[in-house]
């Protein structure tokens, strides 16, 4: 009897144990699945100039944007507070669990923005917009300061609304997807980023023809696609960009950007989508990416120093441009941008120079090396003569353009034009001109063009083909009107 009863303690002792076990595992499991707490506030709630309180400051760039229009930041609509994710648990936001639909025409903006109020608060959290699934959202502006280390990663598909008519009234027609003030950021992942932008090509965004042989200005109120605003140390790496109505990337105000293995991607004729275009912007490296599209397919404003541009190609695009720089007057300053084994093809141009009459500012300490052209107009140009109407007048001041380094850029040239131009301002030379391994052939018959030159100085250091015989010797004797070429950039 005795060992009957010690039998029947042990089984209990034993029962008990497993369903302790049973219980620890079931609030584990609890623990881990939980994905909110409780509203806290958020960096996005505020105004622009007053962004809400943040472990992490954005520590404000010394140079200012140029352009008046791009200082300009609507308003974005408020959502409320967003859930917060405790930082012991899992750092994935997916915008599916903040109530995302990814059925490609649900509007799914206020799930990215409470996704993102989330991830905003936690180091090093991500952002996901899933595979397999389509997310449209409508003009919006993700703000910082955030924590450090903060992806936002598309792995599925991420898309504008159907075009102008689908547009919400409310929303700029300046911008679809903003982010402002972030410091330690990554825009990364293996899906797409879809424009849609055939109906914003179908608008009259540029000058047409009216009645009569006139010419009437047409609405050009159209998105760039992807705007990084007043930010530092930005990484935007592996994704797929595709038909934007406007530019594709824009960068501006910025400091400490790296892109890498992009493709970007629109028609040869839809207009003003270059690929990349950064102004008032300093330490850029744009490396290993493949860039078609209707207009430059890298552009480089004023306020721009220290660029990298290496393993791109080009084309069909409007090249790899500088500016245009000193328009209504203005000084523009590009310094030390490096070009590096790149190719170009069966574009309008290879690497150009624009500028406007009448700036002043500087250009300088730019190198081209490496470079294969594959059918392509106005292979090496510097134009100080840029102007988008008959009506621009010759003026005495300019942008001072020198110290041009052009080394090892070899290929075809379409004979419509011939491989190098530079045509520099009347008053202000170009200098410190370098051509060296410069060998340029005819892609169709065999009519080598002559290179025409104005007012530009430097030297052959190899023989160039077809020979630039126009190309002076030595410095000029004048360097014109005093005008400050002096840049602190």
């Amino acid at each position: 009897m005795e060992k009957i009863f010690l039998l029947l303690c042990l089984i209990i002792i034993i029962t008990s144990n497993s369903i302790n076990v049973d219980a620890r595992h079931h609030i584990s499991k609890k623990t881990k699945s939980k994905k909110v707490v409780n509203n806290a506030p958020s960096p996005i709630e505020g105004n622009v100039n007053e962004p809400s309180p943040s472990t992490s400051p954005v520590s404000p760039l010394v140079s200012p944007v140029s352009s008046p229009s791009s200082n300009v930041v609507p308003s974005d609509p408020s959502y409320g507070g967003g859930p917060t994710l405790n930082p012991e648990e899992d750092c994935i936001f997916d915008v599916m669990e903040y109530g995302a639909v990814g059925d490609g025409s649900t509007d799914d903006t206020e799930a990215f923005v409470a996704t993102w109020k989330a991830a905003c608060q936690v180091e090093s959290a991500v952002l996901l917009a899933p595979v397999d699934r389509i997310f449209m959202i409508t003009s919006t502006i993700f703000y910082g300061p955030c924590k450090p280390g903060l992806e936002f990663r598309v792995n599925g598909v991420l898309m504008t609304p159907e075009g102008p008519d689908c547009w919400p009234k409310e929303d700029s027609k300046r911008q679809w997807i903003v982010f402002y003030k972030l410091d330690n950021m990554t825009f990364t992942g293996t899906g797409t980023i879809e424009g849609n932008g055939e109906k914003w090509w179908e608008l009259p965004c540029k000058p047409h023809r009216g009645p009569n042989g006139s010419t009437l200005p047409g609405p050009c109120d159209s998105p760039s696609m992807i705007r990084f605003f007043m930010s530092s140390n930005l990484t935007v790496r592996g994704l797929r960009i595709q038909n934007s109505p406007m530019f594709h990337m824009k960068f501006d105000g910025c400091e400490g950007v790296l892109i890498d293995q992009l493709s970007i991607s629109s028609p040869k004729l839809s207009p003003n989508t270059d690929g990349i275009h950064i102004e008032d912007t300093k330490s850029v490296g744009i490396y290993n990416s493949v860039i078609a599209n209707g207009d430059d397919c890298i552009s480089i404003g004023p306020g721009c120093s220290n660029v990298e541009i290496e393993a791109v190609t080009c084309g069909p695009s409007h090249g790899i441009s500088i500016g245009s720089l000193g328009v209504h007057n203005s000084q523009a300053c590009v310094s030390n941008i490096t070009v590096r084994n790149a190719i170009i093809r069966d574009s309008d141009n290879g690497v150009r120079i624009k500028t406007w009459q009448g700036g002043s500012g500087s250009v300088t300490g730019l190198s081209f090396d490496t470079i294969q052209m594959e059918n392509v107009r106005n292979c090496i140009i510097i134009d100080q003569y840029y102007c988008l109407s008959k009506g621009c007048r010759n003026e005495t001041s300019a942008v001072s353009v020198g110290n041009i380094s052009y080394q090892n850029i070899k290929g075809t040239y379409d004979v419509r034009s011939a491989p190098i131009h530079f045509a520099c301002s009347d008053t202000i030379a170009c200098t410190n001109i370098t051509m060296s391994e410069v060998e340029l052939l005819p892609h169709e018959g065999e009519l080598m063009e002559d290179p025409f030159c104005w007012n530009a100085y430097g030297i052959q250091q190899t023989l160039t083909i077809p020979p630039i015989d126009c190309l002076q010797d030595g410095m000029p004797l004048a360097i014109g009107e005093a005008v400050d070429y002096s840049c602190s950039i």
